[in-house]
């Protein structure tokens, strides 16, 4: 039994195919490695700021809030790279246990052509809204 025959589809959506499931995985599996690059770029750049605050002596209190601020929106974009990273590991674990697919709120299909668009989706269209409404 292929892994895709169980993975859940829309009732007006075709079942997934090997090529398909692949092509996502691939995206997925390219998207973890460009992720991982980045987080260590910058947690890398993040330690390179730590070990040399002392450059920042001496700054004007205009630099030093613009340097702070910059930090922060740097540490941000971090957050977010990881919490991307996490998303796109979960999908492949999902495509691995075969679960993909299945809206982890209601258990329905989340719809093959929304995962072809945004291959790291937990939720249906209608779960998705309902949590942002909240």
């Amino acid at each position: 039994m292929s892994e895709t025959e169980n993975l859940p589809v829309r009732g007006d959506e075709d079942p997934w195919t090997e090529e398909e499931l692949t092509t996502v995985r691939a995206e997925l599996e390219g998207e973890i490695t460009r992720l991982r690059g980045e987080v260590t770029q910058a947690e890398t750049s993040l330690a390179e700021w730590l070990a040399n605050s002392v450059d920042t002596a001496g700054d004007d209190p205009t630099d030093t809030g613009a340097k702070a601020h910059q930090r922060e929106q740097d540490l941000a974009l971090t957050y977010n790279t990881r919490e991307l990273l996490a998303q796109s590991k979960r999908a492949v674990e999902r495509i691995d246990a075969g679960t993909y697919g299945a809206c982890e709120s209601c258990g329905k299909a989340i719809g093959k052509a929304r995962l072809q668009v945004f291959p790291r989706a937990t939720q249906c269209v209608r779960c998705k809204q309902r949590e942002e409404r909240r």
